[in-house]
């Protein structure tokens, strides 16, 4: 495979593409690419089919490509064979007729896609009470699916729908690996959406993206890096749209950690400005459907950050709630951040041992995800700081969650 660099360099120039548009167009990764033309590797079976048309020769042109060894330009379409020719109205006609067959032709089909459709939110609304481990297995498989589909035959209408699908699922896909603490994967899959998102022309896909990625360097500590996304996630929101709202509200959040408590608090104004007229959801579980129960939550956290006491009747408020609908057992994860915002609050007021309680009864729930580790290590560090005979029992109980 000596010569398939050249080759394939000069079939990918000769198509217009560069080794990073070339990958994004296949939704494969760059290195790819690079590998491919150095005669590393070979593209999967799967992927041939597109990465032809792609190139604009056949799949035994391509094959060429990758095994002969004739130069490039003797296996492309000769420019003359491009040039146009003189058209008769029969010609004309007929060329009518292939296109119209082809627009309609289709290896998807709508059922195949509204399944995907229903798959897509019956993960969203499984992302609250899933191991993060076994949503990220299901995820794989039906990503690698429409992968597959993006090969075939389909309208242009079937096209933008299956890169949506395939843009939520790389989307929550990321969420999870951000959650697994597998930054590698997450940006992937992040990249991957936002490919998808702009393919599709599908703005709350990108909204959504910029959001979890503000959310991701939040955790991380780059307050202002996360306080930019959530602004830029506003930009692409749709108005009134659900991602319009959560990306306002962690705009407020990263406003706490900064300090800016006059923008923080106007923040808080417009969050409740734009739940007001919101109703409950039919699937409140959904984590792209918003929830106004989540105005609570955000409300307590972004209080309790900035170290205003009034995120106690929050945070108490969102428990009060959640527990009175736990029977259906939605809401664990946002059960046990609440009570982390609870103990934070109440360490504002010195109240430190309703604090460690409600700080064990989140670390005993077992539904702190490990992108969340950080939050309840704050309480337990605060703890320590004032020298608490607990302080060892609490850490021990951290130290428990993080190992499983």
């Amino acid at each position: 495979m000596a010569d398939t660099r050249h080759r394939l360099i000069r079939a990918r120039k000769a198509a217009g593409y560069t080794q990073e548009s070339l990958a994004e167009a296949l939704g494969s990764d760059p290195r790819t690419v690079r590998n491919w033309e150095s005669g590393k590797s070979e593209p999967i079976p799967y992927k041939r089919p597109k990465l032809a048309r792609l190139l604009d020769v056949t799949r035994s042109q391509l094959d060429e490509l990758l095994t002969d060894e004739r130069p490039a330009a003797e296996l492309l379409p000769a420019a003359s064979a491009l040039r146009p020719k003189a058209a008769t109205p029969e010609d004309d006609e007929a060329a009518a007729w292939e296109l119209a067959q082809r627009i309609t032709a289709s290896d998807v089909g709508n059922e195949t896609l509204s399944q995907l459709e229903h798959i897509v939110d019956d993960l969203a609304i499984a992302y609250s009470t899933s191991p993060p481990a076994d949503l990220a297995v299901k995820l794989r498989g039906y990503l690698q699916y429409v992968g597959q589909l993006l090969d075939g035959r389909m309208t242009l209408a079937e096209h933008r729908r299956l890169l949506v699908v395939g843009g939520w699922l790389s989307l929550l896909s990321g969420t999870v690996h951000i959650d697994l603490k597998q930054p590698a994967a997450a940006r992937a899959r992040l990249r991957t959406a936002d490919s998808l998102a702009k393919h599709a022309e599908h703005d709350e896909i990108r909204a959504w993206g910029l959001e979890t990625e503000a959310w991701w360097l939040l955790t991380d500590g780059d307050y202002s890096g996360a306080l930019e996304l959530a602004r830029r996630s506003q930009s692409f929101a749709p108005v009134g749209s659900s991602i319009a709202i959560q990306s306002t509200a962690q705009e407020g959040r990263a406003l706490a950690r900064l300090g800016e408590k006059t923008d923080m608090y106007r923040t808080i104004e417009r969050v409740n400005h734009l739940v007001a007229p919101l109703r409950v959801p039919d699937r409140p579980e959904h984590h792209y459907h918003y929830d106004p129960n989540k105005s609570v939550a955000y409300m307590a956290t972004t209080l309790a950050w900035a170290g205003d006491p009034a995120a106690e009747s929050f945070a108490r408020e969102i428990i009060d709630r959640l527990n009175r609908q736990e029977h259906n057992g939605k809401w664990p994860r946002r059960i046990a951040s609440a009570n982390i915002d609870l103990a934070l609050t109440l360490i504002v007021s010195d109240r430190m041992d309703e604090a460690i309680g409600a700080t064990h009864k989140a670390l005993a729930s077992g539904c702190v995800v490990p992108s969340n580790h950080w939050r309840a290590a704050e309480v337990v560090r605060a703890v320590e700081a004032r020298k608490m005979p607990e302080a060892r029992d609490l850490r021990e109980a951290y130290e428990e969650m993080r190992r499983h």
